[in-house]
């Protein structure tokens, strides 16, 4: 019995694995216009189309004082929403200063 041997199969293809695919053959959508795959800015939100609503000072504290903790390196855990919420609702100045002793903790 011969062993199999690939070498000797002329019928199949030679396919360079390294070789660069052809342009028109990409999955990818190729821009209409050259510029198009550059990044852009948003145009300015329009001040009519703002909803009417401000937040409550409790929940702004609560915005506050989970920004500031993200940013002292200290990302709330979903375990700490009750206990954020309690800080919240105290005096804003409590708050305030406890916002100052994480910022000098940077």
């Amino acid at each position: 019995m011969t062993p199999w041997n690939n070498e000797s199969l002329s019928s199949c293809a030679y396919a360079d694995p390294y070789a660069a695919p052809d342009p028109h053959d990409s999955p990818w959508q190729t821009p209409v216009h050259v510029r198009d795959d550059l990044d852009y800015f948003l145009p300015p939100p329009n001040p009519a189309e703002r909803l009417n609503r401000a937040l409550a000072p409790r929940d702004e504290r609560r915005l506050a004082l989970n920004v500031t903790l993200t940013a002292a390196g200290i990302p709330p855990m979903p375990e700490d929403r009750a206990v954020i919420d309690q800080i919240s609702a105290l005096p804003a100045d409590v708050n305030t200063v406890l916002q100052r002793w994480l910022h000098h903790a940077l």
